[in-house]
């Protein structure tokens, strides 16, 4: 396999001193980061079509600010990171299905995830 066989995988950043970020939609690709000091992410996914099997990565970096993100029913969340702060998610935990993965950092701020 040569280095033109592998698709290119985009990665989108997004940076802002004070405030927030948001997120929809076909602003998001395979990878995301957003950094801030203080301002949290906003990020909806419930019309972008995630593939079984897949995973869609997202970072965010801050000092105090979460991620509130909203994603379809069906697709698995997983969170990883270091924060101060809980994790919302009453989601499926079954393997199988499309994956986005959430690596939150900072000293405030939680992650919520709502289902739509």
């Amino acid at each position: 396999m040569t280095k033109s066989d592998v698709p290119e995988e985009k990665t989108d950043v997004h940076v802002s001193l004070i405030g927030g970020t948001r997120l929809e939609g076909a602003a998001v690709h395979e990878r995301t980061l957003t950094v801030s000091l203080v301002g949290g992410a906003n990020i909806d996914l419930t019309d972008v079509d995630i593939p079984d099997g897949s995973e869609l990565r997202i970072t965010k970096l801050s000092l105090i600010g979460g991620v509130s993100l909203r994603v379809r029913p069906e697709v698995r969340v997983q969170v990883k990171g270091i924060r101060l702060g809980g994790v919302s998610d009453s989601g499926p935990t079954e393997p199988g299905g499309p994956v986005v993965v959430v690596n939150a950092y900072g000293l405030l701020g939680g992650v919520s995830v709502r289902r739509d």
